[in-house]
């Protein structure tokens, strides 16, 4: 047998901590798996992977999505876990993974608690006392969360600081977590942001003088305290545009606090920002580090330069990622459209991308798109893959439709003799079915716009096929085609380019 590459997989939510569960603590949980690693495996290599202060409900956690990435490299084939709930709380997601997933991936899984190992279910359906526990998790998740939500949210009605992190230039009163003290070196950075805004200065030139005169930036503070261990992506943290327009648009800087300005569709979903009106703000909650003079003047001379280029986007964005700092580029329209990345602008990296020009990017990108379908005619097939698979759902999506039509068609019909017959006499009422059919026309409507949008994709698809297949040079590149082929494309300049395909590099 190979060796084993066992990752043992440790989570603690926010939810754990207000419980205060020792035993679920990470401390207590990586003694716990590597002890029965090293009890029931002689020859194998330990991974480890963690996810601090992150919910059970999704997937959507930086050490789970390094854990999966390394399993669809093949570099893991056993995972251990201390209960179900570590690895999910999603009882459909959770089975997924176990019955289809790990098995098809040649991945080993064991919950040490729930006296689970996958090699003794091999060929069958785990027990049904396994599929319980994982409804009884997922359930219990949700109802914890929804009790948090709701304690969260009375504490906001009360005008209380509920949020897990403190902002720049503040931290938590140590006798009221509720509270906040002002940080006095950081306060000294934010009061710097807002008296160069006053004299003019532009969030572009700020960040590029706090990183001429290397002005630690606010993760970095965190680091030096303690309370965070990043990585930066190039050399080191710097100062950008973006960060200082936080700060200055941010009310917590002259004593409030705004609460209830996203809300979660449901637990584990997105947040979804409210309208202006809705937002909770607690004034005078805690001692200003701007006065309230300072900062309405620095909001009436924000903003009124706006590029409305800025606002238009390219296929090609958010893939393009500068060889310097590892940012994505910004699109820039005009005569001659470019791509170029703010950083060289506000920090002191004169390695950054200027600009290069964005149809010679398209063609160029193009051109090793079609070099590479000809030298690898899995892409190809891949790609009529989707197309067909893109066929059926189009196919059963109009099924659906003929099927709510004649159902709406039927009910109507059905309307109309019911009227007859109380016309005529025949009946003492008349019943309409109007709300139900209002409600499937409703439905009908929705199902064309999917389709609509469906046959839009399909077309695309065939026209880029057909483009890259004939070798046409002057094809035009999508969202849809990019997305479907390209994981990143790194620029070093304009004569350097590297292209991550899915699973693969090249390099022009």
């Amino acid at each position: 047998m190979n060796r084993y590459q066992v990752a043992i997989y440790i989570r603690l939510s926010k939810e754990d901590d207000r419980c205060r569960e020792e035993s679920n603590s990470i401390a207590m949980q990586r003694i716990l798996l590597r002890r029965y690693a090293a009890d029931n495996f002689t020859d194998y290599d330990l991974h480890e992977f963690c996810d601090d202060g992150y919910t059970g409900t999704n997937f959507e956690r930086p050490g789970m999505q390094d854990m999966l990435e390394c399993i669809r490299n093949n570099e893991i084939n056993c995972i251990i876990v201390k209960d179900f709930s570590r690895f999910a709380r999603d009882y459909i997601e959770l089975g997924f993974y176990l019955e289809q997933i790990f098995p098809f991936m040649g991945v080993r899984f064991i919950s040490i608690n729930d006296n689970y190992d996958s090699n003794n279910y091999q060929g069958s359906i785990a027990d049904i006392d396994i599929n319980f526990k994982n409804l009884v998790y997922d359930l219990y998740s949700k109802d914890l969360s929804e009790k948090v939500r709701s304690s969260l949210a009375i504490r906001k009605e009360q005008g209380q600081y509920v949020s897990g992190n403190s902002p720049f230039g503040y931290e938590k009163d140590p006798k009221d977590r509720h509270a906040l003290l002002i940080v006095e070196d950081e306060a000294e950075i934010v009061k710097q942001i807002f008296s160069l805004t006053v004299e003019g200065y532009t969030s572009v030139e700020i960040a590029r003088l706090f990183n001429e005169n290397h002005v630690k930036t606010p993760i970095e503070f965190k680091i030096e305290k303690g309370k965070t261990s990043k990585i930066p992506k190039g050399n080191r943290f710097v100062w950008n545009s973006s960060t200082i327009c936080q700060i200055l648009r941010n009310e917590i800087y002259i004593g409030n606090i705004v609460q209830k300005k996203y809300t979660k569709d449901f637990v584990g979903g997105k947040n979804h920002l409210n309208p202006r009106e809705e937002w909770m703000i607690s004034y005078n909650h805690h001692e200003p580090i701007i006065d309230r003079e300072t900062f309405d003047k620095v909001q009436k001379g924000r903003g009124l330069k706006r590029n409305p280029q800025h606002n238009i986007t390219h296929p090609l964005t958010g893939k393009l990622v500068c060889g310097c700092c590892k940012k994505n580029l910004c699109y820039r329209t005009g005569l001659n459209p470019y791509f170029t990345c703010n950083q060289r602008y506000s920090n002191a990296m004169k390695n950054c991308v200027d600009r290069v020009n964005a149809m010679f990017l398209e063609q160029c990108i193009l051109f090793m798109m079609q070099d590479k379908m000809r030298a690898d005619g899995k892409m190809e097939k891949l790609h009529m893959e989707e197309v067909h698979r893109l066929d059926r759902e189009i196919k059963e999506q109009k099924e659906k439709k003929n099927l709510l039509l004649a159902q709406i068609e039927k009910i109507k019909q059905q309307n109309f003799e019911a009227y007859q017959n109380y016309v005529s006499g025949k009946t003492d009422r008349f019943h309409s079915d109007q709300v139900m059919v209002k409600s499937m026309e409703n439905e009908l409507a929705n199902l064309n716009k999917i389709v609509q949008k469906m046959e839009a994709v399909y077309n695309n698809m065939v026209c880029e096929r057909e483009s890259l297949s004939v070798g046409n040079r002057f094809a035009e590149l999508s969202k849809e085609m990019i997305e479907c082929y390209i994981d990143k494309i790194v620029v070093h300049d304009g004569q350097h380019i590297e292209i991550f395909w899915k699973n693969q590099v090249s390099v022009a």
